[in-house]
């Protein structure tokens, strides 16, 4: 094996066999605060499905500002968030359109004081998609703030949200008394890594949570430089963003490229320099002189 081979060089992959992540972790959640200064404050049912805090929602308007400064928010094709409460408060904060102005034929994306946020509506003009996805839920079960409401109540309070990849209205993933192991994140992450690669878009962000982040992360990096495999699994800071790009090494994507060009139109010769020296060469080797 070279270097370039390894995790010692660079590396070299097809274009449309990558996809361009945004991973980004929601703000600070009213758990978050309690959680901090005692750790039992996770198991208290006063913070189920934790909705952001006023601090949190100040990141969230910083991030947006980074976003649209950055250009981010017109090269991005979807975002894909996690069915929580603080991760959809999250994704419409920073992704979102506007401030809403109502309209017969478009439905907002959120509608003022969702979660008992005191914001306005926020529109689902100029703006990404917004998915949810159960795959990148938070550490299921036992913890009240990681167990989702059903779906039909943020359909209520998301309208243009599209929760159709999630089968249940009811929370049937997360168990009061059963906690997933840190495997079982991983593993979930896992799938859901996987799942991108049947997606068409090329540029997704993807707004989840620190747990499934830092364990789902762990599995990825172990051929780059250690510096490197830190960088991508050290545990995200509330509304931290950090792009990334995860290669189909696998052939498990199925697009062709929309970059590439063929070439030879119209047709004609085109045999190059080093090939028809190399057949040069061939033909002028020395006979060995056995008859």
């Amino acid at each position: 094996m070279t270097d370039m081979d390894g995790g010692a060089g660079p590396s070299l992959f097809p274009l449309h066999r990558c996809k361009t992540l945004h991973l980004v972790r929601h703000g600070q959640g009213i758990h978050n605060v309690e959680g901090d200064k005692n750790y039992k404050a996770y198991l208290s049912p006063d913070y189920f499905d934790a909705h952001l805090t006023p601090l949190g929602w100040q990141q969230v308007d910083n991030l947006r500002k980074h976003v649209h400064a950055s250009g981010l928010s017109k090269t991005i094709d979807l975002v894909i968030t996690s069915p929580l409460l603080r991760t959809i408060q999250t994704a419409v904060g920073v992704f979102g359109g506007e401030g809403y102005a109502d309209k017969a034929d478009v439905l907002p994306l959120m509608v003022a004081n969702a979660g008992n946020s005191g914001r306005a509506a926020i529109s689902s003009l100029n703006c990404p998609p917004i998915i949810a996805v159960e795959h990148c839920r938070e550490h299921l079960g036992v913890h009240p703030c990681d167990k989702r409401r059903n779906i039909s109540d943020y359909q209520f309070l998301f309208p243009a949200i599209d929760f159709s990849p999630i089968e249940n209205d009811e929370d049937v993933l997360w168990k009061a008394n059963i906690r997933e192991t840190k495997e079982e994140v991983a593993a979930r992450g896992l799938k859901f890594m996987n799942w991108l690669w049947t997606r068409k878009e090329k540029e997704i962000a993807i707004v989840t949570h620190s747990g499934f982040l830092f364990h789902t992360l762990t599995l990825f990096g172990n051929d780059c430089h250690p510096l490197v495999k830190k960088e991508i699994c050290k545990h995200f800071a509330n509304c931290e963003l950090r792009s990334m790009v995860i290669v189909d090494r696998s052939m498990a994507g199925s697009d062709d490229s929309t970059t590439n060009y063929p070439g030879k139109i119209p047709s004609g010769l085109d045999l190059p320099s080093d090939v028809a020296v190399e057949k040069k060469l061939e033909k002028e080797e020395p006979d060995s002189g056995f008859t």
